[in-house]
């Protein structure tokens, strides 16, 4: 077998492969704590995966001037923001509710109780200096019980000329604070 061609394809691959790895910035958001306990009308509860708009949905952290263009921030987040804000969310909701809760698919042999449905309009880092989180949320029970929805509109404090490790913390927050209120209204 000649191998003479597959170890300059396999060195081009490597190479292309370490510029796509480039000297990114990538930013986690902090671990949430929420103090809040809330009881729950529902044992278990599954989290399907959190609906973004489409600029949300990138890698970028976006920041929103006085006129409403968004622009990329640079640096990136660590994760899918959607993956992020869907494990944080089912976290922060057995924090708060004591309930069993997780991600979609839901991973234990009955199903859950009832499933819930974020579907976000806003997540960005505003020119009024807040970092804003808004959209709809949607409960719905497994075997028949009264659905529930609302909307929120959570907005965090930033720091004057704030960067992307103040934006991934006010994300957390804006998070941890989206849970509780889907504990007290939802659940």
């Amino acid at each position: 077998m000649d191998m003479n061609w597959t170890t300059p394809l396999g060195a081009l691959a490597l190479t292309v492969l370490a510029a796509c790895g480039g000297g990114d910035i990538r930013y986690a958001t902090p671990p949430s704590a929420p103090e809040a306990r809330v009881g729950s009308a529902y044992a278990t509860l599954e989290v399907v995966e959190v609906q973004l708009p489409t600029y949300a949905a990138s890698e970028d952290i976006f920041v929103a001037d006085a006129g409403g263009a968004l622009t990329a921030l640079g640096p990136l987040w660590a994760d899918d923001p959607a993956r992020a804000m869907t494990l944080q969310l089912a976290r922060d909701l057995s924090a708060i509710t004591g309930a069993q809760v997780a991600p979609e698919p839901w991973p234990f042999r009955d199903y859950a109780a009832a499933k819930l449905d974020v579907r976000l309009e806003d997540m960005l880092a505003t020119a009024a200096g807040t970092f804003r989180l808004s959209g709809q949320f949607f409960v719905a029970p497994d075997d028949g019980g009264r659905d529930r929805s609302g909307r929120f509109a959570i907005e965090v404090p930033l720091a004057e000329d704030a960067d992307a490790a103040s934006i991934a913390a006010a994300r957390s927050a804006a998070v941890s604070q989206l849970a509780e209120d889907i504990a007290r209204r939802g659940l």
